[in-house]
């Protein structure tokens, strides 16, 4: 997962792909071929590059589907790429997809979970074509900046809608949108902005305010303190000692902590003793920024500057934090470094002495990150309509944080106290940011969201099964726990109660 935001948009499908999909569609039952399909337009402001039929492929299980690609220009200075890829057997529904870090996502990695269960297909390029998900260059342009932040997905999915009309002749029947780190962000903007794009929102691990890149900026800060980083081993060291102390507190000792912010493990417990050999304990430094790290940082108006990292997860964390404390990460801070001038402007900026009272409110108070968070509350729109949104999180996450998302769907609790009937949120123990770590990390949320808006019923639990198949466990929403009743098989999930 070392590039773990762009690997977010296919969790939640594998799982249920070998559903069997009722009353198939012809993806040239309009029209006759998709090759016709070329040159023609997508509403106003839509081209159709090209169009082409692509071969069922056995050894992937992958159907024929018509792959189509367009441009689509709202307004001047604005170029968003899309790809549609249209099953011959249609399931009668559309599933947008997200991007991941500063990018889009048009893969065929990304879109074939939901190929294999009949959906078409949506995804875009973010409106820039790059793939880096560091590359910040592109914000140069400023219809670039608003259709990354929020336009690109919601143009996409207009044009979806009447793309499947143009192909298969008929409308979809329902309209959903998965996405994990920036495309959680992109769903939940989604929710936000376009409240009748989708009937159903999946949002991920999502990077929904520069709260993200500033705590990326002040933990690389944390541990680049002098003597304050630290090695692998000494991460997996802390690791195994949080884990002695916290793992078999929910009734089963599997090397995943189910509740981190139960756990109150203190670094200090395996301080450097007189005469105690280095790399066996922790030094003074070393203390303080585990310490501080578990706690987080607050800027001054009460809001987080940098969100605590949770315990367990330790082992994960050199994936988006310069925890060996030279100062920087392969992230650049999660991107924040190339956007000096975007985010502070005029105003001086030292990134090595990044200030929680000062740089981090100068940041979210700038032009970009007005269009860019999604933090609003204010779901009513969406709700109103019958919109369903699942979110979930990692709780290992080493980039966005879990609190953050709770932070969020709390707020939105507030604000609507009856959203809780159409919004909910799933924790996922030991998992890192949209995959990866010791939890199983492949959550079944599109089966979930389905049945949720298609039947009616409101998910009680969802099933997440480890990527390698090695474990089995059910999240419940939050704020219930999933609980071992001590006697059953530990991978199956009637093993467990939420409470």
């Amino acid at each position: 997962m070392k590039h773990g935001m762009m690997c977010g948009t296919a969790v939640g499908l594998a799982i249920g792909a070998g559903l069997v999909i009722a009353a198939p569609a012809s993806a040239q039952d309009a029209n006759g071929s998709c090759a016709s399909l070329s040159g023609k337009m997508l509403g106003d402001h839509g081209t159709i590059v090209s169009s082409k039929t692509v071969a069922a492929d056995a050894a992937k299980h992958l159907p024929a589907y018509c792959e189509v690609q367009a441009t689509l220009k709202p307004v001047p200075g604005s170029n968003i790429g899309v790809v549609y890829r249209l099953p011959e057997k249609w399931n009668g529904k559309v599933l947008g997809l997200g991007g991941g870090g500063w990018a889009g996502n048009v893969t065929l990695m990304a879109a074939t979970p939901g190929l294999k269960r009949g959906y078409a297909t949506a995804q875009t390029d973010g409106g820039h074509p790059g793939t880096s998900v560091w590359d910040t260059s592109w914000t140069a342009n400023p219809e670039a900046r608003k259709d990354f932040a929020y336009r690109a997905i919601h143009e996409m999915t207009v044009a979806a809608k009447r793309l499947v009309q143009l192909n298969y002749g008929k409308p979809q029947t329902r309209t959903y949108y998965l996405g994990c780190s920036t495309g959680g962000r992109m769903g939940m903007m989604e929710a936000q902005r376009f409240p009748a794009d989708y009937d159903g929102i999946i949002a991920g691990a999502p990077v929904y305010t520069l709260q993200v890149q500033t705590s990326a900026i002040l933990r690389n800060q944390m541990f680049g303190a002098p003597g304050a980083g630290f090695t692998s081993a000494q991460l997996a060291m802390v690791n195994d000692a949080v884990l002695k102390a916290c793992d078999a507190t929910d009734g089963q000792k599997d090397g995943v902590i189910n509740n981190p912010q139960s756990c109150r493990w203190d670094p200090a417990t395996i301080a450097c003793k007189s005469g105690q050999p280095g790399g066996q304990c922790l030094a003074p430094a070393q203390v303080k920024a585990l310490q501080t790290a578990y706690k987080g940082i607050r800027a001054p108006d009460g809001n987080w500057a940098a969100f605590p990292l949770e315990r367990g997860g330790e082992r994960g964390w050199s994936l988006f934090i310069d925890t060996a404390g030279t100062g920087n990460d392969a992230t650049h801070g999660g991107g924040m470094m190339n956007m000096k001038s975007l985010l502070f402007g005029q105003t001086p900026v030292n990134f090595s002495a990044f200030r929680a009272d000062k740089d981090v409110s100068v940041a979210r108070s700038s032009e970009f990150a007005h269009i860019y968070e999604a933090a609003n509350p204010d779901l009513d729109a969406f709700v109103a309509r019958g919109g369903r949104l699942i979110l979930w999180h990692g709780l290992s996450d080493p980039g966005p944080s879990p609190v953050g998302t709770i932070d969020y769907y709390q707020a939105v609790q507030r604000t609507h106290p009856n959203a809780a009937r159409n919004v909910r949120l799933f924790l996922d123990p030991g998992v890192e940011h949209c995959g990866g770590g010791p939890g199983s990390d492949q959550p079944d949320t599109l089966t979930a969201l389905e049945q949720w808006v298609e039947q009616g019923k409101a998910p009680a639990t969802v099933i997440a099964t480890r990527r390698d198949g090695s474990r089995t466990r059910p999240l419940c929403p939050f704020p219930q726990q999933a609980h071992y009743d001590g006697k059953g098989n530990a991978d199956d999930p009637k093993s467990y109660w939420c409470e």
